[in-house]
């Protein structure tokens, strides 16, 4: 279920070629460009307004910032790169390749948006972030965010005590069950045609944790809209108030794909961007930061590995600055000057 942000002001976008263009306006984007624009770089946030967690209340987990709803996280965000010069378009990017180099051989990059703008930048940073897969059952995506939960240590806490059901999707719903277990002693597993060995079989047994094989057919809610269990293929509906999904995950590449950024399968979780140090990728000028490239970074992980990026990003430019400095003057030099 697509969840959007709040509409906001978005600014002009910038003409001419600038330092650094951040495709993605969450976490890791908006940390990325606050860094470039802290550096007196020219940045260009482009964000489409909408963030995975659009759905939650509130980000958990995250120091001093506990419990702030994550549309408050990403408009405090936008004024603080606002506030060192950077700026944030809303829009969708349709195509981002690279362009002729300039005079001097620096990198050069083309982005275009839906409505056909375009902007030519220096270096690119990717945090588009990531879509989770969930699986078919109707009346599961509209509890998404709220009933329907993915992280023991985002949502965990809220829903501590209360009759929990993990609805597997595959061998990573294991390890889900121990972690809710955690949290609550009334668990119930529901493979869903997925596969469960015997050693795990026992080990929830020892755990307490009640393991149903019938298939689900649906989520079912109250008259009052709230979650209230699960209806199985044979007519059972099992009273749970949330259920945890181990959802497979997938980096949003959509548009992208004139970067040929190397692609990569996470066992048991998903595809994403492939990255090395600080986000780099094997495309030369290119960076990935956030979910995009790590499935399972919460906010903090998120914003963190966005600094990286955007910190090496500048020192890159830096160098390049530096190269075409020398190159100028080399290039201005009386013929045969020495010294």
């Amino acid at each position: 279920m697509a969840v959007t942000t709040p509409p906001y002001a978005s600014d002009a976008l910038a003409e001419g070629t600038v330092d650094a263009v951040v495709i993605g306006g969450g976490a890791a984007g908006l940390n990325g460009a606050l860094i470039l624009a802290r550096s007196r770089r020219s940045v260009v946030v482009i964000d489409s307004g909408s963030p995975r967690n659009a759905p939650a209340e509130a980000v958990h987990g995250l120091i001093a910032l506990d419990g702030t709803p994550p549309s408050e996280i990403l408009r405090r965000g936008r004024e603080q790169v606002r506030q060192y010069g950077g700026r944030v378009v809303h829009g969708k990017v349709v195509s981002a390749e690279p362009a002729a180099p300039s005079a001097d051989g620096d990198l050069r990059f083309t982005v275009a948006l839906a409505d056909g703008r375009r902007i030519t930048a220096r270096r690119i940073l990717v945090a588009t972030g990531l879509t989770d897969v969930l699986p078919e059952a109707p009346g599961l995506a509209e509890h998404w965010g709220h009933s329907v939960v993915h992280c023991p240590y985002c949502h965990g806490w809220e829903v501590r005590d209360e009759p929990i059901g993990i609805l597997a999707t595959g061998p990573a719903s294991v390890g889900h069950a121990y972690l809710f277990r955690q949290l609550t002693e009334d668990l119930t597993y529901f493979t869903h045609g997925t596969d469960l060995d015997e050693d795990s079989r026992a080990r929830f047994a020892a755990r307490g944790i009640r393991v149903i094989d019938t298939p689900v057919t649906e989520v079912v809610s109250d008259e009052d809209g709230a979650l209230a269990g699960v209806r199985l293929a044979d007519g059972q509906v099992v009273a749970r108030r949330v259920l945890a999904v181990a959802a497979p995950m997938q980096a949003r590449t959509q548009g992208l794909e004139g970067l040929g950024l190397p692609v990569r399968d996470v066992p048991n979780m998903g595809r994403a961007f492939a990255s090395g140090t600080a986000g780099a990728t094997e495309v030369p000028g290119v960076w990935v930061a956030g979910n995009v490239t790590d499935l399972v970074a919460q906010v903090g992980a998120s914003a963190a590995a966005g600094a990286l990026a955007g910190a090496d990003i500048n020192k890159m430019l830096a160098i390049a600055d530096a190269d075409a400095a020398l190159q100028g003057i080399t290039e201005g030099s009386p013929q045969g000057a020495t010294g």
